[in-house]
């Protein structure tokens, strides 16, 4: 047989191997790709998130807002994370809003507030249907340099694409050795109520 011939068959043989091979790879990393897809799909974030505290007391009432939250909601596992910049907050009396960034927040020591916490019973969320999930988030909420251990109520709202955490829980600030000076005791309530309103995209 002609040693041309030999040379052609052992030419193509290798041509077929090469494109065998080369599907593979494009197959593998298709599925691969498919894989990572779903679990990046889960994901919900915001860097507009919005909290807010309440003070009440018979002297005075104090309320201030931030809209400037960040959250991110694993949907997957429940895992759920928001940072606060503290003087992203804003009260009606600028005087206020100064002793609460640099007498009691010491907000250019401690510039944020963060919480980090699982969603315990996220299998109750149907993430693909609209509706309202009542939940409990438990985890662990830093201010002021503090951490403590903390159990969180709230619902989770699923409208098409986005979702609506919201969260009401009381905050006192000794147990965040945040003080209170004596001639304004009286103003600050012992807790501190902090609602949590954010809207969270489909990433």
């Amino acid at each position: 047989m002609p040693a041309n011939h030999n040379n052609r068959v052992r030419f193509l043989n290798i041509v077929k191997v090469n494109k065998e091979q080369s599907m593979k790879k494009i197959i593998i990393a298709a599925v691969m790709f498919c894989s990572v897809l779903p679990a990046y799909a889960q994901k919900y974030m915001t860097r507009t998130g919005k909290v807010t505290f309440f003070s009440s007391t018979p002297m005075e009432n104090i309320e201030a807002f931030n809209n400037e939250t960040a959250s991110v909601l694993d949907a997957a596992n429940g895992d759920f994370v928001f940072q606060v910049p503290i003087k992203s907050f804003k009260f009606e009396k600028s005087l206020m809003q100064e002793h609460f960034n640099e007498n009691y927040m010491e907000s250019g020591k401690f510039p944020k507030a963060e919480y980090k916490g699982k969603i315990a019973d996220v299998s109750k969320v149907n993430f693909a249907k609209n509706g309202t999930y009542n939940v409990t988030s438990k985890g662990k909420l830093t201010i002021h340099g503090v951490t403590k251990d903390v159990e969180l109520p709230g619902t989770v709202t699923v409208k098409d694409n986005s979702i609506t955490i919201n969260s009401i829980f009381k905050v006192k600030p000794k147990d965040y050795n945040i003080s209170i000076p004596g001639v304004v005791e009286n103003k600050i309530a012992k807790d501190i109520e902090v609602t949590v309103n954010s809207i969270l995209e489909k990433k």
